[in-house]
């Protein structure tokens, strides 16, 4: 086998007859990252999150420059979307019904998660892990599923920020041609970011993603599937204590601050309890989307090899909790086992049609708790969005294990996302001010914001106080009297 081409892989484009030294390096890598992910080679199962990015200025100027070009390709068998940077497909047009029947048969719908990490290699996932144009021919994608299509994307980034916003994709008929294909992206891509730019003093401000309405994680996702086997004693003792819960067939609520990992707990705790079992997680949805929600997943209960785990139940409503305890109750006087938990901020929020369920509650610490925990959760975070290992500077790591994390490890997965979308080594420029300022309980806003700045400026390289002193705007003295006040360790290189 040559060396870098997965095994699985390698076998089934050998079965096809294709000539794996042939293969570009870019794709060896995806196909690597899609094995290590533990993406099924037969088909994939997107996680739909539904489409909340429709008011950000990238969808507005890239559905308007995709629309026009539909209209030039009405005819074509070719399917145009706009994804955001995530993968989630937000638009899609084609003129040709074959063509999109197809394409829900494998959810490349909008609402769903297309990202390299979702599904394996294909076009738009690929162009957004690698940030460059991308074209991905039929069986070169990893899944079977996808290989009736061939897909070219190009990444969109903000031309004020750099910021990746998300990415424009052009999918045909595998037998199609695809010469003009990514030219055709390009194109789009490139008309997106200017009509961007033209508009950018209107801009609105990038709405919130929603969080996932639902996940499925398969078997096969381990070790890769979103958890650290061993953290810090305080984690794994919860880990544990879910375990034993779940051995004894109890429903368990985790309870702790949002962000600190609650889902994830229960998810890594049924994992080693049933490691052979399917894990749907289910998060609460906006109000109106309450029946499709309960409608979407809950058939799922009672299934053998299926462990539920339903997140927030406290922002349930009480009618749509009651609802659930039927539905939870129901099945469990089958002859399978219900394997479900929940979780909630705190067990006296959690509606009580499903508190009477609950037999053990977990307590999962906030990651303030857990500064052991801090930097192998960051390192963990920055492979999962890079499909990489990412390098941190010893500054790097001190300035995340001093940082009180009050949104837990959200926040540091937001931080840590966006330094690597810069960087294959993270060093303190690359963190915002709020986090360099590190524990900042005694000071005001103003202050934090004053010694983050003063961190990252010392820390960027300034060749002398003086100069880190204009760039601060301040003048050397206040610059030393100021160091001196919170307490900022002076790189070596300005001592």
């Amino acid at each position: 086998m040559p060396d870098g081409l997965p095994e699985r892989a390698d076998k089934r484009h050998l079965e096809r007859g294709s000539a794996p030294g042939t293969v570009p390096d870019r794709l060896l890598a995806s196909w690597q990252r899609s094995e290590d992910y533990g993406i099924s080679l037969d088909g994939v199962d997107p996680v739909f999150t539904g489409t909340e990015n429709l008011g950000s200025l990238f969808f507005e100027c890239g559905n308007e420059v995709l629309t026009d070009l539909h209209r030039t390709l009405i005819d074509e068998p070719v399917s145009l979307m706009l994804t955001d940077a995530d993968g989630v497909v937000l638009s899609r047009l084609s003129g040709d019904r074959t063509l999109l029947k197809a394409l829900d048969d494998v959810h490349l719908a909008p609402g769903f998660a297309y990202s390299e990490r979702e599904v394996g290699t294909n076009g738009l996932g690929l162009a957004l892990a690698d940030r460059v144009p991308t074209l991905v021919r039929a069986d070169q994608h990893y899944a079977l599923s996808l290989n009736l299509f061939t897909c070219a994307a190009v990444p969109v980034l903000d031309p004020a920020s750099g910021r990746l916003e998300g990415s424009v994709n052009l999918t045909t008929w595998s037998h199609s041609s695809s010469d003009l294909l990514l030219a055709l992206a390009r194109s789009a891509a490139s008309n997106t970011a200017a009509l961007m730019l033209a508009r950018e003093s209107g801009r609105r401000t990038r709405p919130t993603p929603r969080g996932q309405v639902f996940r499925v994680e398969m078997p096969q996702l381990e070790p890769a599937s979103g958890t650290l086997h061993s953290l810090s004693a305080s984690w794994d003792s919860a880990v544990q204590r879910a375990e034993t819960a779940m051995v004894a067939d109890r429903v368990v609520a985790a309870i702790g601050e949002p962000g600190a990992g609650r889902a994830t707990l229960l998810g890594q705790a049924a994992r080693h309890t049933h490691p052979r079992d399917r894990i749907l997680s289910a998060g609460v949805p906006e109000p109106d989307d309450v029946s499709t929600w309960l409608g979407l997943w809950t058939p799922e209960l009672g299934k053998s090899h299926t462990a539920v785990i339903v997140r927030d139940v406290d922002q349930l409503p009480a009618w749509a909790a009651e609802r659930l305890r039927d539905l939870v109750t129901r099945s469990a006087d089958s002859a399978v086992k219900v394997q479900f938990s929940v979780t909630a901020e705190r067990f006296a929020d959690i509606p009580a049609a499903l508190g009477c369920l609950v037999e053990t509650v977990v307590e999962v610490p906030a990651l303030r708790d857990r500064p052991d925990d801090i930097v192998p959760l960051a390192a963990h975070l920055a492979r999962r969005a890079r499909g990489r290992e990412v390098a941190f500077t010893p500054a790097a790591a001190r300035a995340l294990t001093n940082f009180g994390w009050p949104g837990n490890a959200d926040q540091l997965r937001q931080v840590v996302t966006h330094a690597v979308n810069r960087t294959d080594t993270v060093d303190v420029s690359h963190l915002p001010s709020e986090v360099l300022a590190g524990d900042t309980r005694r000071l005001t806003r103003i202050e934090a914001f004053e010694r983050g700045e003063i961190i990252r400026v010392l820390a960027s390289g300034a060749v002398t106080m003086a100069e880190a002193a204009q760039e601060l705007g301040m003048g050397r003295a206040t610059l030393y009297r100021k160091i001196a006040q919170y307490d900022i360790e002076v790189p070596r290189h300005h001592r």
